[in-house]
């Protein structure tokens, strides 16, 4: 049979990660944890599932995870955040695919969200993510910090079961996200040197909320829809606006006297 190798991510993560752990201990064989030089109980918790702890100084959502990937030693990895992990049905499946894992060239899996005080449905569901791969054909790429398992070949099974992924637990929260994660993001634009016009977050940000609220039914998912599709909205708008401003700092920075 086939191991699998589990690879986490950490940073003050004390609240989540030992629900993450606790659902993948019937399912993998190691589990390596990669943590960014966290201040609070992360470590001492996640000594208590796995003695493959790696402290690494954050390098970015991409590098951090594909440095856990070498860190591991199986081929087959699956990879979580602290926030998510299996349900019983999705353990149960790849339980059931484990002995004949190479029939595929990676597995996805819909990612159901619980924000803040329910289960979204429809806007940000199924979501399907690849977490299950060798990593000897896909790897972590995409645009920090949005990545993604990049996989080289086309046979990618899906499996029944959620990854449950507990996102927010306030507004507060995923506005505390939303401002971090628009730095990383625009950075990302201006060191990949993507266009972007003043009309850049008004048309993006407007497609984001249409999408979301209308188009995959968010507003079936009540109040907590409307704050979710208007919090992408804000998330792109000000991601974009930044991009933007770097853009004008940079073409109007003041020249150095000589």
């Amino acid at each position: 049979m086939p191991k699998i190798s589990a690879c986490i991510i950490s940073f003050n993560e004390e609240k989540k990660i030992e629900d993450c752990l606790k659902s993948l201990q019937s399912v993998v064989d190691e589990i390596i944890v990669v943590d960014s030089l966290s201040s609070d109980n992360t470590v001492k918790i996640a000594e208590l599932y796995t003695d493959k702890i790696f402290h690494q100084k954050f390098l970015g959502h991409i590098e951090q995870k594909n440095l856990a990937i070498e860190k591991a030693s199986h081929d087959w990895i699956l990879s979580l955040d602290c926030d998510e992990r299996l349900s019983e049905q999705l353990q149960q499946s790849i339980l059931t695919i484990k002995d004949n894992l190479a029939r595929a060239d990676a597995y996805q899996m819909p990612r159901k969200t619980f924000y803040i005080y329910r289960w979204l449905n429809h806007c940000w569901y199924p979501d399907l993510k690849t977490r299950l791969f060798n990593r000897n054909t896909s790897y972590w790429g995409g645009t920090n910090p949005h990545d993604h398992i990049i996989t080289n070949g086309n046979n990618i099974v899906r499996l029944k079961g959620d990854i449950y992924h507990y996102s927010f637990d306030s507004i507060s929260d995923h506005l505390k996200t939303i401002d971090s994660f628009t730095e990383i993001g625009a950075s990302e634009i201006v060191r990949k040197n993507k266009t972007v016009t003043v009309f850049t977050p008004v048309t993006h940000a407007s497609w984001t909320f249409f999408k979301l609220y209308l188009f995959k039914l968010g507003f079936l998912d009540g109040f907590a829809g409307f704050v979710v599709s208007a919090l992408s909205y804000m998330h792109v708008f000000i991601k974009y606006s930044k991009a933007y401003i770097k853009y004008r700092q940079i073409k109007n920075k003041p020249a150095t006297d000589k």
